[in-house]
């Protein structure tokens, strides 16, 4: 009688030990399995990226969701976009943009450089624009360094027919509590654009 009971015993832990033996190799494998899974899927979905656009490893810039400040046409068909205006802590304000080409020819930018003199080393750019206060009856150049380069952007080589590029110029701030200014450069029309604080 004991010897039986001894013999069930046995059994018993026996098949719960293996049960679990397999319990556990179930669980590894399902665990081990998820982890590679996850990371080929990861790989796979940053290399359809990357070569997304022909094997190229160009990445695009994100497009920003929120509408522009400001968009004026002129020039033959140029299209000038005002994207930002912030208040930079250094007593300054940064503008951004765009500029669209849809001339017929590579646009250059050589009027937008301003007519004075020392403007003229810094080639095609948008130098000669400015920001005017209505309410201040004031007008802010853009900044400059010390060798009279302009702290915006210059279209080296020009734009090409149909192509947009970003651009950025600082000027001075203005008072704290003048907000609304206009934008002009060139011969396009001004741009009314309101300055916001930086983050």
């Amino acid at each position: 009688m004991d010897f039986r009971q001894t013999m069930k015993g046995c059994r018993a832990l026996s098949t719960v030990a293996i049960t679990t033996g397999l319990l556990l190799l179930t669980v590894a494998g399902c665990g081990g399995g998820g982890s590679e899974k996850s990371d080929k899927g990861a790989s796979s979905s940053s290399a359809s990226a990357t070569h997304s656009k022909g094997g190229s490893t160009q990445s695009k810039a994100p497009e920003s969701t929120a509408p522009p400040l400001a968009e004026v046409k002129g020039e033959n068909g140029l299209t000038l976009t005002v994207t930002s205006a912030k208040r930079d802590e250094g007593g300054f304000v940064t503008v951004e943009g765009t500029v669209t080409n849809n001339t017929n020819d590579v646009w250059i930018a050589a009027n937008w450089r301003g007519d004075e003199s020392e403007l003229a080393k810094n080639g095609g750019s948008i130098a000669g624009a400015s920001l005017i206060d209505q309410k201040g009856k004031k007008k802010y150049l853009i900044l400059r360094d010390t060798s009279g380069r302009c702290l915006c952007t210059q279209f080296t080589g020009g734009v090409s027919q149909g192509a947009t590029t970003q651009w950025f110029a600082q000027f001075p701030a203005p008072p704290a509590d003048t907000t609304n200014v206009d934008f002009q450069v060139g011969s396009m029309p001004p741009a009314s654009i309101q300055i916001s604080d930086g983050e």
